[in-house]
């Protein structure tokens, strides 16, 4: 009996571990573009003329954050 429940067992973990592993990756991306979201709107707010340039710093940071968070996500499988 004690036999059977080991690869069960072992299942239970490597998902638990993958699990883990895509939420700590979501989490950092989600805050990856939050905060940069953030710094461009209190840029754009200090220099309006500036705003071209901010957005496109901006969109650009937010998908290379999102870039990590797919990665942890398709590392998980």
């Amino acid at each position: 009996m004690a036999q059977a429940a080991a690869p069960h067992a072992e299942a239970v973990a490597t998902g638990i571990t993958g699990n883990l592993t895509m939420a700590i990756g979501g989490a950092g991306a989600a805050l990856g573009v939050g905060m940069v979201g953030s710094k461009a709107v209190e840029a754009v707010g200090r220099n309006p003329g500036a705003f071209g340039n901010i957005l496109t710093l901006g969109i650009i940071a937010m998908a290379l954050a999102e870039g990590l968070g797919i990665i942890a996500y398709l590392g998980g499988f």
